[in-house]
C-alpha cells in the first residue's frame, strides 16, 4: 500500500514515514506544504493520506476540500492540535474520515492508518482469506493450505494488494505506484521478478496457479487458486 504523508515539521514528518514504512511496510511520500500535498495528492492513487491541519501554503481543510474536488478517494487521517466540535465537523464534512489529536501515540497512528486502509479495500477483518490462502495483515504473515509461506516484505506487499481485488486485472503500474514511493526508479522487470519469485513460493507443494499472468495487461490473483 502507499501513503502520503503531508506534514510541515520534518521530525514528525520522518518519525511518521519511518513507522508506516518500518512497522506497516508501506510505500510512503512525504509533502512539506499545503500546495505540495495538493500536488502529489491529484498525482497518484494513494490508499491513505495522512494530513496535518496547520501547514504553510494552505491548511490541512483547504488541501482535504482540493484532493476531493479532483476526485481523490483515500481514506484521509488528520492530525490537529485544534480539537473543537466546530472544525472537527468541518473535516469530517469535508471528507476527512478519522482525525487524531497532537501529540499522539504512534502506535495509535499506526493502528488508526491499518484500519482506514482496510476499510477503503472494503475489508473488515484483519485476515483476508481467499480460498485456503489466509493473508493476515497485522502479523503480515501468509499460509497456503494451512503451511506458512516465507516472502520478502516486497513480495508480501504485492501479494496483500492483489488479495484486495481476487480475480480483478491489477497492471504492473499500478502494482509500481502502489508498492513503491516517487524516490523508486520504476522499472516494469522489477515487478516480473518480485511476481515470479512470489508464484513459486505459493504453488510450492500445491498444483494450483494462484497468479495468471495477463501478457500486455498485467496479474490477478486467482480466487480459487486454481488458473484460469
Amino acid at each position: 500500500m502507499r501513503v502520503l504523508v503531508v506534514e510541515d515539521e520534518a521530525r514528525v514528518a520522518e518519525n511518521i514515514a519511518a513507522a508506516l514504512r518500518e512497522s506497516a511496510g508501506l510505500a510512503v511520500d512525504v509533502a512539506a506544504s499545503g500546495p505540495d500535498g495538493v500536488e502529489l495528492g491529484r498525482q497518484a492513487n494513494y490508499d491513505l493520506i495522512v494530513l496535518d491541519l496547520m501547514l504553510p501554503g494552505l491548511d490541512g481543510l483547504a488541501v482535504l476540500k482540493a484532493i476531493r474536488a479532483k476526485g481523490q478517494t483515500a481514506p484521509v487521517l488528520v492530525l490537529t492540535a485544534v480539537m473543537e466540535k466546530a472544525s472537527i465537523v468541518k473535516l469530517l464534512n469535508a471528507g476527512a474520515d478519522d482525525y487524531l489529536a497532537k501529540p499522539f501515540d504512534l502506535g495509535e497512528l499506526l493502528a488508526r492508518a491499518k484500519a482506514l486502509i482496510r476499510r477503503g479495500k472494503g475489508v473488515s477483518h484483519p485476515k483476508i482469506e481467499v480460498a485456503d490462502l489466509v493473508i493476515d495483515t497485522l502479523e503480515k504473515t501468509v499460509t497456503v493450505a494451512g503451511k506458512a509461506v516465507e516472502l520478502s516484505p516486497t513480495e508480501y506487499r504485492a501479494l496483500e494488494y492483489l488479495s484486495h481485488r481476487p480475480r480483478s486485472v491489477i497492471s504492473k503500474q499500478v502494482l509500481l505506484e502502489h508498492l513503491y514511493d516517487y524516490n523508486w526508479e520504476h522499472h516494469s522487470n522489477v515487478i516480473e521478478a518480485h511476481i515470479s519469485n512470489l508464484r513459486r513460493k505459493l504453488n510450492r507443494g500445491n498444483e494450483g496457479h494462484w497468479i495468471e499472468t495477463l501478457r500486455g495487461r498485467g496479474y490477478r490473483l486467482m480466487a480459487a487458486g486454481s488458473g484460469a
